[in-house]
């Protein structure tokens, strides 16, 4: 019998001594998302560069799990676990599905799609086995099959997902696919064909541009992404690497992998770790940061710092919602975006690389990668005011950025605020010995570029 994730905490004196490690008692398969993907395709700046400028194509197939869940009572099972609100969710629509814990804390976010009557499938990493869970243990009449993403999985994935966007998406699109582009609002999906093959075609955008994201099954990947980078040389397409792919959460304002809220002492989360393999996502997840409370709470975001605060339906009754209902009444954060300082960013890299004096932590371009989940103290006058996570460097922009939950009174765009930068002491071998330093950023809005996904015109003659 294998062990729990419940049985491994407990040979830890704290929680934290569990995930500020590198996982080794879980199976690192979980942290390899994106060993199906070249890691560039050509070089990871140009490919982001194409999001901005012409258009790419982000192939999605392989780093996430699918839940698909299917009977008469799938409905009622993410509505019992959701934030949102699914009435008149039909199908043919999407949503990104949030859930939390008793406490209003965030187990995590997927998108989840309405297939057909009382068909489902949830994308995405932290409220997968959440939702596993509670329909094992539940009163449900519905059943889940799992597509593992490819750290854990054997052979190819059941369904391809690819993302095309940017300024020219929706130019290509509307030339590669076989008839006329039908009208399709946000957040729809409708099929389509492309190469010959029926999809589906979601309408999407994760940089702030209008584009879509096509899924249908894996035997027709490949006439499907031929027809599109095929169509879009005359666009300058670009595919996008495992490197660029993940700085797209900067622009959408996504907190990717948060620190799922199910590892401090209360009986719910307990639980679901005594029924989670130790061997699964969450015993693989590990935490960096220079955020150094000893309260594994605080490490933990909510729906409404993470920017979900507009998906909330109070409407229904959902894990968690008194507690967020109060938090939103009383809110003492929100999200933004942290615009790193140019010149601090250069003495940063000097002093990690450059610089016999100093010895400052090295951060990989474009992403920091050496935890999934990171989390930096926020600081304004000496003091805690945020928590910064997300770090990205984007090449079209020349600059570093987080997103971050900050003190509301402090949320203005302009703010000055300083990152402190690196984690002394780390568990992790990933992380060198290094001194710790202050990064001065600037706090914009997130999303920090104009939404144009829901605004842009494309034909449907």
């Amino acid at each position: 019998m294998t062990q729990s994730l419940e049985d491994v905490l407990q040979e830890y004196d704290s929680p934290l001594d569990l995930v500020r490690g590198i996982g080794s008692h879980a199976d690192s398969a979980h942290l390899r998302l994106f060993e199906d993907l070249p890691s560039e395709f050509t070089n990871w700046r140009e490919e982001q560069a194409a999001w901005a400028d012409s258009v790419a194509i982000a192939d999605l197939s392989h780093h996430m799990t699918d839940l698909h869940v299917e009977g008469p009572d799938a409905l009622d099972l993410f509505s019992d676990l959701g934030i949102n609100d699914f009435s008149g969710f039909e199908p043919g629509q999407a949503k990104q599905f949030a859930a939390c814990n008793p406490d209003g804390q965030l187990i995590g976010d997927g998108i989840l799609f309405h297939l057909d009557e009382n068909e489902f499938n949830l994308v995405g990493y932290g409220p997968i086995n959440w939702v596993q869970y509670h329909l094992e243990t539940g009163d449900y009449d519905a059943v889940a099959e799992r597509d593992e993403h490819c750290g854990v999985r054997e052979g190819p994935p059941e369904t391809f997902r690819f993302q095309v966007q940017g300024p020219d998406a929706l130019e290509l699109i509307t030339e590669v696919v076989d008839e006329p582009l039908p009208d399709v609002p946000f957040f729809n999906f409708r099929p389509v064909s492309i190469a010959g093959h029926e999809i589906n075609a979601l309408r999407h955008g994760m940089l702030n541009e209008p584009g879509f994201e096509f899924f249908g099954s894996w035997d027709v990947q490949e006439d499907v992404r031929e027809a599109i980078v095929g169509t879009g040389q005359e666009y300058d397409i670009r595919q996008i690497g495992g490197k660029a792919y993940p700085t797209n959460v900067i622009t959408a304002a996504w907190m990717s992998i948060p620190l799922p809220a199910i590892y401090h002492d209360e009986e719910t989360v307990r639980d679901y770790r005594e029924w989670l393999d130790a061997n699964s996502f969450e015993g693989a997840l590990a935490i960096g940061g220079s955020l150094d409370s000893e309260d594994i709470t605080d490490h933990y975001l909510t729906p409404v710092e993470a920017g979900h605060e507009r998906f909330i339906d109070f409407g229904h009754d959902f894990v968690g919602k008194d507690a967020l209902k109060q938090e939103v009444e009383n809110k003492s954060r929100t999200r933004v975006t942290l615009v790193w300082d140019q010149g601090a960013t250069e003495e940063l890299y000097g002093g990690a690389l450059f610089d016999d004096d100093t010895t400052y932590r090295f951060t990989e371009l474009p992403v920091a990668d050496w935890a999934l989940t990171q989390n930096d103290k926020v600081l304004k006058d000496g003091e805690l005011v945020g928590v910064a996570n997300n770090t990205r460097y984007l090449y079209f922009e020349k600059r570093m950025f987080s997103l971050c939950s900050i003190d509301v009174e402090l949320a203005e765009p302009g703010t000055e605020v300083s990152i402190l930068w690196g984690e002394p002491g780390s568990g992790n071998p990933r992380v060198e010995d290094h001194e710790q330093t202050e990064i001065k950023a600037t706090v914009a809005p997130a999303p920090y570029f104009e939404d144009k996904r829901k605004t842009a015109n494309y034909s449907v003659d």
